[in-house]
């Protein structure tokens, strides 16, 4: 069996696309790498960059289903994302109107992290390496 080396990719589906293309491409400044409208499934697709290796794809469906639950249900939790500085990172969350959850400290790690919410409720994580 071939050994996984890396996340390519993760996919979300929002409820409003010039909304969540707003919020990954201008608040979070991920870099677009192909963005796609399949007419027939009347659906969007935005293929973003994540640093070197990895991607977001940001899908548009007509109706989508809410997520069942908050974090604790079966299933993905969330999405981090590394950050250097959370301290500037999350003032310029702040600065475009995103609120952030009070700092935690992981107890294993020692590292300092925290919750903030995309434009769907998509609770998205920020961890300081």
């Amino acid at each position: 069996m071939q050994t996984i080396t890396a996340i390519h990719h993760v996919a979300i589906i929002c409820t409003d696309y010039q909304r969540s293309k707003d919020f990954y491409v201008r608040v979070l400044g991920f870099p677009i790498i192909a963005e796609n409208y399949r007419a027939s499934r009347h659906s969007y697709k935005l293929d973003l960059r994540v640093g070197e290796h990895s991607q977001i794809e940001l899908f548009s469906f007509p109706n989508p289903p809410a997520r069942v639950s908050n974090p604790e249900a079966a299933g993905l939790r969330h999405l981090a994302f590394r950050v250097d500085n959370i301290d500037a990172f999350v003032a310029a969350l702040q600065s475009h109107g995103i609120d952030c959850e009070p700092m935690r400290l992981d107890e294993f790690t020692g590292k300092r992290f925290t919750f903030f919410r995309d434009p769907d409720n998509l609770p998205l994580e920020a961890y300081e390496i």
